[in-house]
């Protein structure tokens, strides 16, 4: 059992001191800071920018009451009466003097038509804010035509009173859903990026050890299954280490970030279920270790590293198909579609946890999943290590899954 120790911890320490994981975890640390501080580094870049936007108002009304519904509603945004030419104005646009020139005009209804022109159209803020205000006052307009007071147009415009009560036996309000999403979602991506990122890291692993012809002095020495879990649970170790302290920053700034802390509640985070955050633990674990012990006789199977991607595509591929198929599940979580698919082994851990933590499941439901899931890893972990114990023997070109026939065929050998 020594032996299956001093592996595992090789394989973590060794990991955890290449460049490749230090600068990845430090380049991800930053991305983490600057995501949660992005609203402030927005602002520092738009300091300076010119916001004014030029007004040839041609009707010669609608200036006043477009100014003052803008002062109050975006205070970033200001409104600047032209009186020059068309053709002058778009030229002061060009020169950067404004930020864009607004036409304004009444139509034969005498209802307001606008014109707005900036260098490009792709940043769409300014013109949004516009379209906005112009309506509030084409709605003013109108009302006044028909002879609307003030509160029948209110009336109008009020939305219309709609509540959503589901009859289920403790089923979920409609603010606990949204929660549960946001949650469900926040997970959802950090189990689809964790498998692919560090099951290939196995893959990897394997590959760099077996193209470097010391996987038979290790395979001699250790059972094959020991190896393949040793490394299995040592880059497990290796990311539960970086996930947690990847977490722990990320949490830290969201909460200590008042733009951020309002999202909080829709995440979540402030009343996290303890039963959510148990299947999210179980679905995480168990996911990992399935596609890390199929990616661990994948790799075992490649003499080339530059082979290995082409062997873990598929894999790969079932991630990500389940991963769309619980992006596609947030919106309906009741489907029948992806209530049969929860149960098929390689998308249980996305799609079985997205249905447990959206909808109120019978117990026999997730438990269910979970049987299958580790009835899945145990067949997948035999049959792997006869895989994996022939195919670390195996030498030259390899990019074919005949190998693993290959493979099963020299483990009867030795």
């Amino acid at each position: 059992m020594s032996n299956f120790w001093i592996i595992l911890f090789h394989t973590y320490i060794s990991k955890l001191k290449t460049k490749s994981f230090i600068i990845t975890t430090a380049i991800t640390i930053a991305l983490i800071i600057a995501l949660a501080n992005l609203t402030s580094i927005i602002n520092v870049f738009d300091k300076d920018e010119n916001k004014k936007v030029a007004v040839l108002d041609q009707s010669g009304e609608l200036f006043a009451p477009l100014e003052k519904i803008t002062t109050s509603s975006n205070k970033e945004l200001a409104l600047e009466l032209y009186d020059g030419s068309e053709e002058e104005g778009k030229k002061l646009v060009k020169d950067g003097e404004y930020e864009g020139l607004l036409v304004l005009t009444y139509n034969t209804e005498k209802l307001p038509d606008a014109h707005y022109y900036s260098m490009n159209i792709a940043d769409s803020s300014v013109s949004t804010d516009v379209i906005a205000n112009i309506q509030i006052i084409k709605s003013n307009l109108a009302a006044a035509q028909l002879n609307l007071t003030s509160e029948q147009l209110e009336k109008l415009n009020e939305p219309v009173s709609f509540q959503s009560t589901a009859l289920e036996e403790n089923a979920k309000t409609a603010e606990e859903l949204d929660q549960a999403r946001g949650l469900v979602y926040v997970l959802l991506f950090l189990i689809y990026f964790a498998v692919i990122m560090y099951a290939n890291m196995i893959a990897m692993e394997v590959a760099t050890e077996k193209s470097s012809r010391v996987m038979e002095i290790l395979i001699s020495s250790v059972s094959p299954i020991k190896h393949m879990f040793a490394k299995i649970l040592g880059v497990g170790l290796l990311s539960l280490t970086q996930l947690v302290l990847l977490l722990g920053i990320g949490y830290y700034f969201m909460t200590n970030n008042k733009d951020l802390s309002s999202m909080e509640g829709f995440l979540g985070f402030g009343d996290v279920p303890i039963s959510t955050i148990f299947y999210a633990a179980v679905f995480f674990i168990l996911g990992y270790f399935l596609y890390a012990t199929l990616a661990a006789f994948l790799g075992s199977l490649v003499s080339r590293i530059e082979d290995m991607q082409q062997m873990i595509t598929p894999m790969t591929l079932l991630v990500v198909a389940g991963f769309m198929i619980a992006m596609f599940g947030l919106g309906a979580p009741d489907n029948k579609f992806v209530a049969v698919t929860s149960y098929i082994p390689f998308f249980t851990p996305m799609l079985m946890f997205m249905r447990v933590g959206m909808l109120n499941l019978p117990l026999w439901e997730p438990i269910l999943g979970i049987i299958i899931l580790i009835a899945s890893i145990i067949i997948l972990a035999v049959f792997g290590a006869r895989v994996y114990k022939g195919g670390v023997l195996m030498y030259g070109k390899s990019n074919s899954y005949k190998d693993i026939k290959k493979a099963l065929q020299l483990t009867k050998k030795n």
